[in-house]
């Protein structure tokens, strides 16, 4: 080999190590200085919702941490799917983060999504969980979970039950239910929750697995009459209403949450930044009371026990959605 020859292969050699080195320093670089623009907050739902209310909450507050805007972008469709899907991608940066509920691990087993679920996203925080609440009409003669199991083990098959839609977390938690109490009941779909409740006051239905702003509610009201709570502890707000598991179903424990996380390959400072100032938030007393104030309690975890809350829960919703059969058509 010639010497020009000689100082080509090195010039080349050394242009790829600049490369590497750029590749390899830019991304903590980056994460350094991170947030330098606004961020943005995809929620796979519409406006006013309880996801669309916590994520606006914790943006709010995030913003105020950051110094950068959030900024909340509701991209509904599909139980979720839209929104989630755009924003698993979207750049790895940082700046795109979604709120995602449990339909993020129910949804790949009712529809051909376009990621892994496991796999393809970055876990940030855990933010908030509540509890459903199974509320009935005051015509069923149950007075207690174990009153209705009777009921429903002596009529199979002819007790009706509302949900917000066929495959929705309600919906799965009802089946669940029905599952591990050893009971049939006849299913009736939605498209909400708020017709399903409109229903149910109204005694086409005779019970709901409702969300607890909206059942106790009603239940304070009057119009209808609450058996248990989904989550294995008591809600501080009603402590007189048993949950599901001490009521007469050992092991159940079903809640609705909120968590945060990014596309794959968010870098591990941006994601250790956001989930400190998030813990920091949650904790805040001002945030706490509102987000009790619409029925959820303030979580915080590590992205690790995230990553493994949305296994365990993806692997549960799997086979309730194979034993019960559902289809969404």
């Amino acid at each position: 080999m010639t010497g020009e020859a000689l100082q080509f292969l090195f010039r080349q050699l050394g242009i790829g190590i600049a490369c590497a080195l750029i590749v390899a320093f830019a991304t903590p670089a980056c994460a350094q200085n991170f947030p330098l623009k606004p961020l943005r907050f995809i929620v796979g739902f519409a406006p006013g919702g309880g996801t669309d209310f916590v994520a606006r909450i914790i943006a709010q507050k995030l913003a105020e941490a950051l110094g950068q805007q959030v900024i909340v972008e509701n991209r509904p469709g599909a139980g979720g799917l839209t929104g989630l899907e755009y924003g698993l991608r979207s750049a790895p940066g940082g700046y795109t983060l979604t709120v995602i509920t449990p339909g993020y691990g129910i949804l790949p087993s009712l529809y051909p999504v376009k990621y892994d679920p496991l796999a393809d996203y970055t876990p940030v925080v855990h933010m908030a969980r509540g509890p459903l609440v199974v509320v009935i009409h005051p015509s069923v003669p149950a007075k207690t979970l174990k009153d209705l199991i009777a009921m429903a083990k002596a009529r199979p098959g002819q007790i009706v039950y509302g949900t917000a839609g066929q495959g929705s977390i309600v919906h799965l938690a009802s089946e669940l239910f029905l599952d591990m109490a050893g009971i049939k009941m006849v299913h009736v779909p939605y498209k909400g929750g708020a017709p399903a409740m409109t229903d149910l006051i109204a005694g086409q239905v005779a019970l709901v697995f409702a969300t607890p702003q909206v059942g106790l509610q009603q239940v304070k009201a009057g119009r209808l009459r609450a058996l248990a709570v989904t989550t294995a502890e008591r809600i501080a707000a009603e402590p007189g209403i048993p949950s599901i598991h001490e009521a007469g179903v050992p092991g159940y424990d079903v809640s609705n949450w909120h968590a945060l996380i990014g596309p794959k390959g968010v870098p591990r400072a941006v994601v250790e930044r956001i989930n400190a100032d998030v813990l920091k938030i949650v904790r805040m007393k001002d945030v706490e009371e509102r987000l009790r104030s619409d029925g959820v309690s303030p979580t915080g975890t590590t992205p690790e026990q995230l990553h493994e809350l949305i296994r365990r829960e993806y692997e549960q919703w799997k086979k309730v959605v194979a034993r019960a059969g559902i289809r969404i058509q």
